[in-house]
Protein backbone atom coordinates (compact mmCIF):
# COMPACT_ATOMS: atom_id res chain seq x y z
CA UNK A 1 0.00 0.00 0.00
CA UNK A 2 1.03 3.37 -1.16
CA UNK A 3 0.21 6.47 1.19
CA UNK A 4 2.50 9.07 -0.53
CA UNK A 5 5.53 9.56 -3.01
CA UNK A 6 8.71 11.17 -2.44
CA UNK A 7 9.92 12.51 -5.88
CA UNK A 8 13.25 13.76 -6.97
CA UNK A 9 13.73 16.58 -9.67
CA UNK A 10 16.52 17.20 -11.96
CA UNK A 11 16.66 14.13 -14.65
CA UNK A 12 13.43 12.57 -12.99
CA UNK A 13 10.82 15.30 -13.56
CA UNK A 14 12.52 17.91 -15.83
CA UNK A 15 14.85 15.47 -19.08
CA UNK A 16 12.33 12.19 -18.33
CA UNK A 17 15.76 10.33 -16.99
CA UNK A 18 18.12 11.41 -19.17
CA UNK A 19 21.51 12.58 -17.61
CA UNK A 20 21.87 16.70 -17.78
CA UNK A 21 25.29 16.08 -18.70
CA UNK A 22 23.80 14.25 -22.00
CA UNK A 23 21.06 17.24 -22.30
CA UNK A 24 23.53 19.72 -21.78
CA UNK A 25 25.85 18.14 -24.63
CA UNK A 26 23.05 18.15 -27.05
CA UNK A 27 22.95 21.61 -26.74
CA UNK A 28 26.71 22.30 -27.68
CA UNK A 29 26.26 20.12 -30.24
CA UNK A 30 22.74 21.91 -31.84
CA UNK A 31 24.70 25.36 -31.07
CA UNK A 32 27.91 23.97 -33.12
CA UNK A 33 30.15 24.43 -30.26
CA UNK A 34 33.64 22.59 -31.50
CA UNK A 35 35.01 20.85 -28.31
CA UNK A 36 35.43 16.76 -27.48
CA UNK A 37 32.74 15.10 -25.69
CA UNK A 38 35.64 14.38 -22.88
CA UNK A 39 36.65 17.59 -22.45
CA UNK A 40 32.64 18.69 -22.23
CA UNK A 41 32.19 16.48 -19.43
CA UNK A 42 35.35 17.64 -17.57
CA UNK A 43 34.11 21.06 -17.53
CA UNK A 44 30.24 19.64 -16.73
CA UNK A 45 32.37 18.21 -13.78
CA UNK A 46 34.01 21.02 -12.88
CA UNK A 47 30.92 23.33 -13.16
CA UNK A 48 28.60 21.11 -10.48
CA UNK A 49 31.59 21.39 -8.40
CA UNK A 50 31.41 25.36 -8.38
CA UNK A 51 27.68 25.54 -8.14
CA UNK A 52 27.84 22.95 -4.98
CA UNK A 53 30.38 25.24 -3.50
CA UNK A 54 30.15 28.71 -4.30
CA UNK A 55 26.94 30.98 -3.78
CA UNK A 56 26.69 31.60 -7.58
CA UNK A 57 22.80 30.76 -7.79
CA UNK A 58 20.14 33.28 -5.60
CA UNK A 59 16.53 31.59 -4.62
CA UNK A 60 15.50 34.15 -6.96
CA UNK A 61 16.73 32.42 -9.84
CA UNK A 62 14.70 30.69 -12.14
CA UNK A 63 16.19 27.60 -14.15
CA UNK A 64 16.65 29.58 -17.39
CA UNK A 65 19.34 32.18 -14.83
CA UNK A 66 20.36 28.45 -13.79
CA UNK A 67 21.44 27.53 -17.08
CA UNK A 68 23.14 30.58 -18.00
CA UNK A 69 25.20 30.64 -15.27
CA UNK A 70 26.17 26.94 -15.70
CA UNK A 71 26.99 27.34 -19.17
CA UNK A 72 28.97 30.27 -18.41
CA UNK A 73 31.19 28.79 -15.97
CA UNK A 74 31.08 25.79 -18.32
CA UNK A 75 32.31 27.22 -21.55
CA UNK A 76 34.82 29.34 -19.58
CA UNK A 77 36.35 26.82 -18.08
CA UNK A 78 36.62 25.31 -22.00
CA UNK A 79 38.42 28.66 -22.96
CA UNK A 80 40.91 28.34 -19.62
CA UNK A 81 42.02 24.78 -20.64
CA UNK A 82 42.01 25.87 -24.55
CA UNK A 83 39.97 23.29 -25.59
CA UNK A 84 37.88 26.15 -27.46
CA UNK A 85 39.10 29.37 -28.69
CA UNK A 86 36.82 32.44 -29.87
CA UNK A 87 36.19 35.35 -28.48
CA UNK A 88 34.62 36.59 -24.96
CA UNK A 89 31.73 38.02 -26.97
CA UNK A 90 31.23 35.06 -29.31
CA UNK A 91 31.63 32.57 -26.23
CA UNK A 92 29.31 34.40 -24.01
CA UNK A 93 26.42 34.62 -26.88
CA UNK A 94 27.15 30.51 -27.78
CA UNK A 95 27.01 29.69 -24.21
CA UNK A 96 23.59 31.50 -23.90
CA UNK A 97 22.38 29.69 -27.00
CA UNK A 98 22.87 26.46 -25.31
CA UNK A 99 20.87 27.64 -22.00
CA UNK A 100 17.81 28.58 -23.79
CA UNK A 101 18.20 25.35 -26.16
CA UNK A 102 17.90 23.42 -22.83
CA UNK A 103 15.23 25.48 -21.58
CA UNK A 104 13.50 24.90 -24.18
CA UNK A 105 14.09 21.62 -23.97
CA UNK A 106 12.59 20.97 -20.14
CA UNK A 107 9.52 23.37 -21.38
CA UNK A 108 8.69 20.29 -24.01
CA UNK A 109 9.53 17.79 -21.20
CA UNK A 110 7.35 19.22 -18.73
CA UNK A 111 4.21 19.16 -21.15
CA UNK A 112 4.62 15.12 -20.10
CA UNK A 113 5.59 14.80 -17.23
CA UNK A 114 3.48 18.00 -15.48
CA UNK A 115 0.30 16.10 -16.07
CA UNK A 116 1.75 12.96 -14.30
CA UNK A 117 2.48 14.94 -10.96
CA UNK A 118 -0.92 16.86 -11.52
CA UNK A 119 -2.57 13.48 -11.75
CA UNK A 120 -0.90 12.00 -8.51
CA UNK A 121 -1.13 14.68 -6.65
CA UNK A 122 -4.65 14.43 -6.41
CA UNK A 123 -4.51 11.05 -4.82
CA UNK A 124 -1.13 11.08 -2.27
CA UNK A 125 0.82 13.41 -0.83
CA UNK A 126 4.12 14.50 -2.83
CA UNK A 127 7.62 15.65 -1.46
CA UNK A 128 10.47 16.20 -3.38
CA UNK A 129 13.72 15.72 -2.41
CA UNK A 130 16.26 17.20 -4.32
CA UNK A 131 20.31 17.75 -5.07
CA UNK A 132 20.05 21.32 -5.93
CA UNK A 133 21.16 24.95 -5.25
CA UNK A 134 18.61 26.72 -3.11
CA UNK A 135 16.44 28.02 -5.87
CA UNK A 136 13.99 25.34 -6.02
CA UNK A 137 10.93 26.61 -5.45
CA UNK A 138 11.55 29.88 -7.79
CA UNK A 139 11.65 26.63 -9.99
CA UNK A 140 8.83 24.92 -9.35
CA UNK A 141 6.66 28.30 -9.22
CA UNK A 142 8.34 29.15 -13.20
CA UNK A 143 7.56 25.37 -14.53
CA UNK A 144 4.24 25.51 -12.49
CA UNK A 145 5.18 22.40 -10.38
CA UNK A 146 3.78 23.45 -7.20
CA UNK A 147 2.12 19.89 -6.26
CA UNK A 148 4.58 19.22 -3.45
CA UNK A 149 3.73 19.59 -0.23
CA UNK A 150 7.34 19.45 1.30
CA UNK A 151 10.50 20.13 -0.05
CA UNK A 152 14.56 18.88 1.15
CA UNK A 153 16.79 20.82 -0.65
CA UNK A 154 20.62 19.91 -0.35
CA UNK A 155 21.78 23.42 -0.29
CA UNK A 156 18.84 23.77 2.28
CA UNK A 157 19.52 20.95 4.39
CA UNK A 158 23.33 20.80 4.29
CA UNK A 159 22.70 16.81 3.32
CA UNK A 160 23.60 15.47 -0.31
CA UNK A 161 22.27 12.54 -1.88
CA UNK A 162 23.45 9.40 -2.13
CA UNK A 163 23.54 9.96 1.51
CA UNK A 164 20.30 8.16 2.79
CA UNK A 165 19.40 10.88 5.46
CA UNK A 166 18.27 13.14 3.16
CA UNK A 167 15.60 10.71 2.39
CA UNK A 168 14.78 10.08 5.77
CA UNK A 169 14.12 13.60 5.95
CA UNK A 170 11.81 13.19 2.88
CA UNK A 171 10.08 10.53 5.18
CA UNK A 172 9.72 13.19 8.28
CA UNK A 173 8.04 15.99 6.05
CA UNK A 174 5.63 13.28 4.44
CA UNK A 175 4.81 12.00 8.07
CA UNK A 176 4.40 15.45 9.03
CA UNK A 177 2.35 16.61 6.37
CA UNK A 178 -0.31 13.79 6.31
CA UNK A 179 0.36 14.10 10.52
CA UNK A 180 0.90 10.52 10.54
CA UNK A 181 3.50 8.46 13.42
CA UNK A 182 6.25 6.16 11.86
CA UNK A 183 3.41 3.55 12.92
CA UNK A 184 0.97 4.58 10.45
CA UNK A 185 3.08 5.63 8.17
CA UNK A 186 6.24 3.31 7.48
CA UNK A 187 8.96 3.62 4.92
CA UNK A 188 7.11 0.15 2.99
CA UNK A 189 4.45 2.53 2.38
CA UNK A 190 6.28 5.38 1.02
CA UNK A 191 7.31 4.95 -2.80
CA UNK A 192 10.23 7.09 -4.56
CA UNK A 193 11.01 7.73 -7.37
CA UNK A 194 14.30 8.94 -9.08
CA UNK A 195 16.10 8.47 -12.27
CA UNK A 196 19.24 7.73 -10.66
CA UNK A 197 20.03 4.06 -9.38
CA UNK A 198 22.74 5.30 -7.15
CA UNK A 199 21.74 8.31 -5.61
CA UNK A 200 18.24 7.65 -5.79
CA UNK A 201 17.34 3.81 -5.83
CA UNK A 202 20.17 2.69 -3.73
CA UNK A 203 19.33 5.24 -0.37
CA UNK A 204 15.80 4.60 -0.67
CA UNK A 205 16.10 1.10 -0.39
CA UNK A 206 18.19 1.52 2.29
CA UNK A 207 15.92 3.31 4.61
CA UNK A 208 13.42 0.74 3.67
CA UNK A 209 11.23 2.53 0.83
CA UNK A 210 9.68 1.09 -1.99
CA UNK A 211 11.11 2.67 -5.36
CA UNK A 212 10.39 3.54 -8.92
CA UNK A 213 13.42 3.27 -10.97
CA UNK A 214 12.52 6.17 -14.04
CA UNK A 215 15.57 4.24 -16.54
CA UNK A 216 17.06 6.12 -19.30
CA UNK A 217 20.52 7.29 -20.27
CA UNK A 218 22.54 7.80 -17.46
CA UNK A 219 26.13 9.59 -16.66
CA UNK A 220 27.96 6.06 -17.67
CA UNK A 221 28.37 2.34 -16.77
CA UNK A 222 27.29 2.00 -13.48
CA UNK A 223 26.75 -1.50 -11.39
CA UNK A 224 23.27 -2.07 -10.79
CA UNK A 225 21.01 -5.06 -9.39
CA UNK A 226 17.81 -4.81 -11.48
CA UNK A 227 15.69 -6.48 -8.64
CA UNK A 228 16.59 -4.11 -5.65
CA UNK A 229 14.09 -1.62 -7.56
CA UNK A 230 10.51 -2.21 -7.31
CA UNK A 231 9.44 -1.09 -10.22
CA UNK A 232 11.32 -0.09 -13.49
CA UNK A 233 9.79 2.46 -15.85
CA UNK A 234 11.54 3.85 -19.14
CA UNK A 235 9.16 6.96 -19.15
CA UNK A 236 7.60 8.62 -16.30
CA UNK A 237 4.14 8.46 -18.18
CA UNK A 238 4.50 5.09 -17.27
CA UNK A 239 4.24 5.88 -13.56
CA UNK A 240 0.60 6.40 -13.97
CA UNK A 241 0.72 2.75 -14.68
CA UNK A 242 1.98 1.66 -11.62
CA UNK A 243 -0.09 3.37 -9.62
CA UNK A 244 -3.38 2.12 -11.01
CA UNK A 245 -2.20 -1.23 -9.69
CA UNK A 246 -1.21 -0.13 -6.03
Amino acid sequence: MIQAIIFDYGGTIDTNSVHWSEVLWEGYQHVGIPVSKDDFRQSYVMAERALAQHPYICPEHNFLDLLTIKCDIETKNLMERKAWSVSNEERKRQSDAVAQYCYNHVLRVLEVSRPVIEELAKRYSLVLVSNFYGNIETILKDFRLEYFQGIIESAVVGIRKPDPKIFQLGVDAVRSVMKKTAEELPTSDILVVGDSYSKDIVPASKIGCQTVWVKGIGWGNEAVDETLPTHIIYNITDLLDVMHQK
